[in-house]
């Protein structure tokens, strides 16, 4: 029963991961470069649009589930049977504890930052918003996606 729930756990940890991965690497390498190529207007209003629809239920499951899944299995792989794996997890949870803190410390805030400049058909200087905005963002999430990822092989390393 123990062996289950340490493979439930780690598997839990990795899908999760893996989710939220997948979606800062889709950022990285779609959403970002397709969105550079538009106006400022539709650049704003759909980050904007964004930051609204991205806070749902779905992605706080895997965002949020991702870290405590992972300390779970861990927990459940201290024991002498679990501890090859134990190594790949704790690297997998500092990883992501990386990837949370770039999210919380950078990446919110500047979204809040482009939420507060209101609508975009009423901000007097949307070139500079835009321009304050998009490359450090960018490069934020690629460190995200960098970081998540690496937890990410991590898990699937801990699985194997």
């Amino acid at each position: 029963m123990v062996e289950l729930l340490r493979v439930a756990a780690l598997f839990a940890a990795t899908i999760t991961t893996g989710l939220v991965a997948g979606l800062f690497y889709a950022y990285a390498c779609s959403v970002m470069p397709g969105l550079s190529r538009t106006d400022d207007r539709t650049f704003v209003g759909t980050m904007q649009s964004i930051n609204v629809a991205i806070l749902n239920g779905w992605f706080a499951v895997c965002f949020l589930g991702a870290p405590v899944t992972t300390g779970v299995a861990a927990g459940l792989h201290l024991h002498r049977e679990g501890r090859a794996a134990l190594p790949w997890i704790a690297a997998a949870f500092v990883l992501y504890a990386a990837t949370i803190a770039v999210t919380a410390a950078v990446s919110v805030p500047m979204n809040n930052v482009l939420d507060a400049a209101g609508e975009p058909g009423r901000i007097a200087d949307l070139p500079a918003v835009r321009r304050d905005f998009e490359a450090g963002w960018v490069r934020w999430n690629l460190v995200r996606a960098v970081t998540s990822a690496a937890a990410f092989a991590c898990l699937v390393r801990a699985l194997l």
